[in-house]
C-alpha cells in the first residue's frame, strides 16, 4: 500500500485520536504531519511495516508524549510560567497578610494595598471580581460557580487573564519586595 493510499484510509481516524488528547489545533495538525512523514521516511526493506495501522497509531501515541514532555518542560523554564505567577502572589499576599507590625512593614503594606488597589480598578470587572472573591475573600471557583451560575472554566480563565495582568502591573513592586 502506498502512502497516500494510507493516508487517505487513516487520516480521520488519526485525527480523531489526536484531538482526544491534544488540545491545540496546530498541534495536532503538526502531530498528524508528523505521523506521515515518519511513514515517508520509513524504509519498508530494512524495516518492514507488518501491521500498518498499529504502527500509525505507535507512533501517533510517541509523538503525542513527546510533544506533551516539550510543553512541560518548556512551561518550567518560562520565567513568566505558573510557577513565577505564584511566587508573585505569594510574595504579596504575605506582604499583605503578614503580622509584623513594624512601621517600615506598615507603610510598605500600604503602598502594596494601594498598588494593588490601583492594579486591580484596572482590570475588567468579571476579572476582578473573581481575584477578589478567590484571592481576597477565599472563595472557591466551585462556591462561585454556584452562586453566579458562571461555569468554572470560565472563571478559571478570568483569574488567569487577572493574574496575567496583575504580574506585569505589580512586577516593579515584586522586585522591590524580593530585595528588600
Amino acid at each position: 500500500m502506498d502512502v497516500s493510499t494510507i493516508f487517505k484510509k487513516y487520516q480521520s481516524q488519526l485525527k480523531g485520536f489526536i484531538a482526544k488528547r491534544v488540545a491545540g489545533k496546530e498541534d495536532r495538525e503538526d502531530i498528524l504531519q508528523d505521523v506521515f512523514y515518519k511513514l515517508l521516511q520509513a524504509d519498508p526493506v530494512a524495516h518492514p511495516i507488518e501491521q500498518v495501522s498499529s504502527w500509525l497509531y505507535s507512533v501517533t501515541r510517541n509523538l503525542i508524549i513527546d510533544r506533551s514532555r516539550k510543553h512541560k518542560e518548556q512551561k518550567l523554564t518560562t520565567p513568566s510560567g505558573e510557577y513565577e505567577e505564584h511566587l508573585l502572589l505569594k510574595e504579596v499576599s504575605e506582604y499583605l497578610f503578614n503580622s509584623d507590625t513594624s512601621p517600615e512593614k506598615e507603610y510598605t503594606r500600604t503602598l502594596v494595598w494601594e498598588e494593588l488597589d490601583k492594579a486591580l480598578a484596572e482590570l475588567p470587572e468579571e476579572q476582578r471580581t473573581v481575584f477578589e472573591l478567590t484571592e481576597l475573600q477565599g472563595f472557591s471557583f466551585k462556591e462561585i460557580s454556584e452562586a453566579t451560575g458562571i461555569p468554572v472554566n470560565t472563571l478559571i480563565s478570568r483569574k488567569r487573564y487577572a493574574v496575567l495582568y496583575l504580574r506585569d502591573n505589580l512586577y516593579e513592586l515584586y522586585k522591590e519586595l524580593l530585595n528588600d
